[in-house]
C-alpha cells in the first residue's frame, strides 16, 4: 500500500512534525565521491506526499542509459547518516514587495525554522534582492537570526531576482570540494514575484549555476489574485529544472471567502465592501499551507545515488529521467539533469 502524507500543523518555535513511517532497511548514504546525487520526491494526485516506497521502486537513467541506484536514503527515516541541508531564502525586496511583505513576513520566519531546526545540523542563510542584492544572514545553524532579520527589511529599487540567484548557487551553496554521497543537500527558497528588471544574469544561467552546484529551487510566489505577472514564469522554470516547485498562496484564496470581495453595482461597477474578515483568515491559512507545501517537499525526498556512466572528467551536460514502477498515479519532481563537480 501506498502511504501519502499532508504536512499539517505548525509547533511552538514552527517545528513540523513528519507522520512517523517504517524505518529503512536500505543502506545508507556515505562518503564516495564518484556518485551523483539525485533528490527526488513523489505526490499523488491530490499534492500529498508519498513516503514509503524503497529502492527498487525507482529506475534512473542518465542520457538514456540504465544506471544502478547505489545509495538510497528517505529523508523521513530521520538516518544520521543523512546528509544535512543547506538551503538559502532569498527574499524580494523591491519596491513593488512592500505592498504584500508585511503579509509573508511571518510564514516565511516560521519556514526558516522549520528547514534549520534548532540543535540540528541545517545550515540557512538570507539573501535580499532589489536593484542590488544583499547578503543580510550568513550561513548559519541557527534559524532565530533568519526569523529576526526578516523582521525589519526595508524595500525599494528594482528586482535582480536572477542575479541573486546566481550568487547565492555560486557563492553560498557552492561546494569547496565535492563530497560525493557524502555532500550536503542544497535548496533554494525564492520569495517573490518572478519580476526582474535589473538583472545581468540570465534563466538559462542561473538553471546552469544550480545544475553545477546541485541545488533544488523553490519559490513562493506573491503574485496576488486577480493579477498575472509575466515574469512569473522564471520561477516555474528555475523550479522546473531543478526539481524543485513553486507556491501560489494567493491563487485561491477568494474562492470561498465573504468577506472583502469586489460586489456588482447597479451601476455595472465594482466597490471593495468591508466584510466579515473572513479574507485575512483565508490568507493567513493560504500562506501557511504554502510554506508546508515547501518544507514538506524538503523532507520528503528519496536521496538516489548512483556511480554516472561516464567519468566526472568529461565535463558534459547529462540528463537524469527518475521513473517510479508502482501501479499508482504519481507525479516525479528530480532536476532535469547536472553538470559533473569541478567543470
Amino acid at each position: 500500500m501506498i502511504k501519502s502524507v499532508t504536512w499539517l500543523g505548525l509547533g511552538l518555535c514552527g517545528f513540523l512534525g513528519a507522520q512517523a513511517v517504517e524505518q529503512s532497511t536500505e543502506e545508507p548514504i556515505r562518503v564516495d565521491v564518484n556518485v551523483v546525487n539525485v533528490p527526488v520526491t513523489v505526490s499523488d494526485p491530490k499534492g500529498r506526499f508519498i513516503v514509503d516506497l524503497f529502492k527498487n521502486d525507482f529506475e534512473v537513467l542518465e542520457d538514456g542509459q540504465p544506471v544502478a541506484i547505489r545509495y538510497f536514503t528517505k529523508i523521513v527515516d530521520k538516518d544520521p547518516d543523512t546528509p544535512p541541508l543547506h538551503v538559502g531564502f532569498l527574499i524580494d525586496l523591491s519596491n513593488t514587495a512592500r505592498v504584500y511583505y508585511k503579509s509573508y513576513r511571518n510564514s516565511i520566519g516560521d519556514l526558516a525554522y522549520m528547514l534549520v531546526p534548532e540543535g540540528g545540523n541545517h545550515k540557512g542563510f538570507l539573501m535580499g534582492y532589489h536593484t542590488e542584492v544583499d547578503l543580510l544572514v550568513k550561513m548559519t545553524k541557527d534559524p532565530y537570526p533568519i526569523s529576526q532579520r526578516m523582521e525589519n527589511l526595508k524595500h525599494g529599487g528594482g528586482s535582480s531576482m536572477l542575479d541573486a540567484a546566481y550568487r547565492a548557487c555560486t557563492e553560498q551553496l557552492a561546494s569547496g570540494t565535492y563530497q560525493g554521497a557524502g555532500e550536503p543537500r542544497k535548496a533554494l527558497v525564492i520569495v517573490g514575484d518572478g519580476h526582474d528588471n535589473a538583472s545581468k544574469r540570465t534563466v538559462e544561467s542561473v538553471i546552469a549555476a544550480a545544475q553545477r552546484e546541485q541545488v533544488t529551487i523553490y519559490a513562493v510566489s506573491t503574485v496576488a489574485w486577480g493579477f498575472h505577472e509575466s515574469e512569473e514564469k522564471h520561477l516555474r522554470q528555475l523550479a522546473r529544472a531543478t526539481g524543485g516547485r513553486v507556491v501560489q498562496p494567493m491563487e485561491d484564496v477568494h474562492a470561498d471567502v465573504q468577506g472583502f470581495l469586489s460586489k456588482p453595482q447597479d451601476a455595472g461597477n465594482y466597490a471593495r465592501q468591508v466584510g466579515t474578515g473572513e479574507y485575512a483568515r483565508a490568507q493567513l491559512q493560504s500562506l501557511y499551507k504554502a510554506i508546508l507545501d515547501v518544507s514538506g517537499a524538503v523532507e520528503s525526498q528519496y536521496i538516489l545515488g548512483y556511480a554516472p556512466p561516464k567519468p566526472f572528467s568529461d565535463g558534459s551536460f547529462r540528463r537524469i529521467k527518475v521513473k517510479v514502477n508502482i501501479d499508482a498515479d504519481v507525479e516525479i519532481n528530480h532536476r532535469q539533469g547536472y553538470y559533473p563537480p569541478g567543470n
